[in-house]
């Protein structure tokens, strides 16, 4: 692990390490994430591999501003609401992806959705933004262990592991907040998956 201050960090270097299918762990407005070029499948399965996570388990992932979100997934009227009234911010959600997309295998689903969230983060947002293609950002823990907030924490988890992130910017301690609220939209219905911060008030949605 390569572990770089965020103040030090160079942002065209590190896009560069992206793009060779590099893994990194970020600050982003939940918890430390793990993420890589949502496109890459390389870099995708090495996410899992340091995760240990299974395969079957699809990770989300960040998009800069809605305009990225629409290359990606039909654009409908409720994306519309949920991206006027909750985002950018810590709600994500699931819905169909495009037939034809360059997404790697690990963040598309089985039933051909994927799960993203337009991120408020101002480092984040802006690695999402610079980079022009979405990142993959999942927690940056091993599978069934707890969310790091701090780089002690990830340095701690890591360092003995097989697998590791390749770069990891060090952002300083995080503010405790829950995972993000995840919906599932299908039309016009929406299913809560995992309620976190973020209460999705249905009146507003559905009126």
């Amino acid at each position: 692990m390569n572990i770089i201050p965020q103040e030090k960090l160079h942002i065209e270097e590190l896009l560069g390490e992206l793009k060779v299918g590099c893994t990194i762990v970020y600050p982003t407005e939940t918890c430390y994430g793990l993420g890589c070029d949502a496109t890459n499948d390389r870099a995708v399965e090495k996410i899992f591999a340091i995760k240990q996570r299974q395969k079957e388990k699809s990770v989300l992932v960040l998009m800069a501003d809605v305009g990225m979100a629409m290359q990606y997934v039909e654009w409908t009227p409720m994306l519309e609401k949920i991206a006027r009234h909750y985002w950018p911010g810590a709600l994500t959600v699931v819905v169909p992806v495009k037939p034809e997309h360059d997404l790697a295998a690990g963040v598309v689903r089985d039933d051909g959705t994927i799960a993203f969230r337009i991120t408020n983060h101002y480092f984040a947002e802006e690695l999402v933004r610079n980079f022009g293609k979405p990142l993959v950002s999942t927690s940056a823990n091993i599978a069934a262990m707890d969310n790091p907030y701090d780089i002690e924490t990830v340095i701690n988890m890591f360092e003995y592991a097989e697998n590791q992130p390749d770069i990891v910017i060090d952002g300083g301690a995080l503010q405790e907040r829950a995972p993000s609220t995840i919906i599932k939209v299908t039309g016009q219905h929406i299913e809560v998956v995992r309620q976190g911060d973020v209460v999705v008030d249905h009146a507003i949605l559905l009126g």
